[in-house]
């Protein structure tokens, strides 16, 4: 039989903790007179559209008694921080948004809400913030909380690899191959020889390596290199694309892929190459997009599968 015990009892201790540091067991949340239900509530209000929230929405999304949402709204009417209203067509759907008063009071909650954190991350240094945030996002990943879901495309930009990167990088293939595809440690022992040849010694003019990072958590990598050839003509290889499955659909993999053949166009490549596998149908589609061409395929046996290796050409002339 399973023993949980050990588990349970660490997330009840980091859960005990966590709270206290961030002042939920307090009266009210970030010294103000609401408490932590009652500022989510105003949350949502905030952040529904000109037409207001649905009063039914707000009960369903937070998980709240009916009732003890109807005396919260009660509460923030008698104090004017919202407007009570009806859904067009259904009158008997209530809808709320806020006051200018309510707006107001909003506003300071939430100001003071971000300065507590910045408080907290202050005291990290750069790496440490941003293992702190990967970490909050592979717990939403593991628990199958929406992480993505107050994530845009827009908040998704490319950088050069920091401290910490390439062994993420080497990482997260290793971790997402074995469990998407099933891969041996030899697909992760391959990557890390990539990562560490481009690590150890690159052509900062000719070749490049990208992080994606969206709102301080990494999504997604690739590299551009070098690639000899005995045909005489000047190559880069696309290598290591990767997208972290909670930010797939935010463009992630297509903002990568543009940006490595961007790169190997201006540093005077006439071609582009890449290897990959079959059934990596997401990563097919970006290439075939930007104009990769299938030039051969081979069976083989490698990490631990019988696969089809597929290399693909795109002319950069």
């Amino acid at each position: 039989m399973l023993d949980l015990a050990p588990a349970v009892a660490a997330v009840r201790s980091f859960n005990r903790a966590y709270t206290k540091v961030i002042g939920l067991l307090d009266e009210g949340l970030v010294k103000s007179p609401y408490t932590l239900t009652e500022v989510r509530v105003l949350f949502e209000i905030a952040h529904a559209g000109a037409e207001g929230a649905s009063v039914a929405r707000i009960r369903e999304d937070l998980g709240l008694d009916a009732g003890y949402l109807s005396r919260i709204l009660a509460r923030f009417d008698d104090e004017g921080l919202v407007v009570k209203g009806r859904v067009a067509g259904d009158a008997r759907r209530g809808t709320v948004g806020l006051t200018e008063r309510g707006r107001a009071v909003f506003s300071g909650l939430d100001e003071r809400s971000s300065e507590q954190v910045a408080g907290l991350l202050s005291r990290l240094g750069a790496g440490d913030r941003g293992r702190l945030i990967e970490a909050m996002a592979q717990v939403g990943t593991l628990l199958r909380i929406d992480v993505a879901a107050d994530t845009a495309p827009d908040d998704v930009t490319l950088r050069a690899p920091r401290a910490g990167d390439y062994g993420w990088a080497v990482e997260r293939h290793g971790v997402l191959y074995a469990a998407e595809r099933g891969f041996d440690e030899t697909f992760e022992a391959d990557v890390a020889r990539i990562v560490a040849d481009y690590a150890a010694e690159h052509d900062p003019e000719r070749e490049a390596f990208w992080i994606a990072e969206a709102r301080g958590r990494r999504v997604g990598c690739i590299a551009c290199v070098r690639q000899p050839t005995g045909d005489g003509v000047d190559t880069a290889k696309l290598r290591i694309l990767l997208v972290e499955p909670w930010a797939r659909g935010l463009g992630v993999g297509r903002r990568l892929v543009q940006e490595c053949v961007d790169f190997a166009r201006k540093a005077g490549y006439q071609r582009m190459t890449l290897y990959t596998v079959d059934g990596l149908t997401a990563a097919h589609r970006i290439y075939q997009h930007v104009g990769f061409e299938i030039v051969r395929s081979e069976a083989v046996e490698m990490w631990g599968h019988h696969l089809v290796e597929q290399e693909w050409w795109l002319d950069l002339a």
